[in-house]
């Protein structure tokens, strides 16, 4: 039996996609905090569940999806997104509105990706990043931090800190990052500064 056959979406589509989809909007509005996501679903490898639970909350049919070389090696993890979301699978990262990265030790720069203009800011991707486990070795600073708060996550570029810099120097462009796995999604908006711990 085929993997694709063996996948399998939400169990309850209408309140899964829902909650998956108020954890990212609270991730991404409390930065660095890890948003539990409890939808159940079994993507084929090597997209990991909650990065599948995040792309079937936010993506339709009108959002173009871009995979790194680990996903898009997979025709079933093509085959899986097209069918419960519908969107277009792009080969050119600055055409899509959100990349789903399985391997982000070794994801292209940021600048690849769509940056957004003056005029439309929210034009700009979103890249969901998959994630073995949250850690600590950063702080993290700007809005929606009381303060600073620490807050880590592996496998990252190791060039991430100055990645992230470069982001914050573009606000209001740049890209927005969601990080899933461990069963959570942590959010790291361009408006965030990102420092070592």
């Amino acid at each position: 039996m085929s993997q694709t056959l063996m996948a399998t979406g939400f169990d309850d589509p209408v309140f899964d996609s829902q909650a998956s989809f108020r954890a990212a909007m609270w991730a991404l509005s409390r930065p660095g905090r890890v948003e539990p996501i409890t939808a159940t679903l079994t993507p084929p490898a090597p997209l990991n569940p909650e990065a599948a639970a995040l792309v079937l909350a936010l993506c339709d049919y009108e959002t173009p999806l871009w995979l790194d070389a680990a996903l898009a090696r997979s025709s079933e993890v093509a085959a899986f997104l097209r069918f419960h979301t519908g969107a277009p699978i792009v080969t050119d990262a600055r055409e899509a509105r959100f990349a789903v990265i399985a391997e982000p030790a070794e994801m292209p720069d940021f600048f690849d990706f769509a940056q957004g203009s003056p005029e439309f800011p929210d034009d700009a991707a979103t890249l969901i990043l998959q994630v073995e486990s949250f850690t600590a070795g950063l702080v993290l600073e700007g809005p929606g931090i009381n303060g600073r708060t620490a807050f880590g996550a592996t496998p990252l570029p190791g060039d991430f800190i100055d990645r992230m810099a470069a982001n914050r120097a573009g606000f209001p462009l740049g890209v927005d990052l969601l990080l899933a796995g461990a069963g959570g999604v942590a959010g790291l908006p361009r408006s965030v500064t990102v420092k070592e711990g």
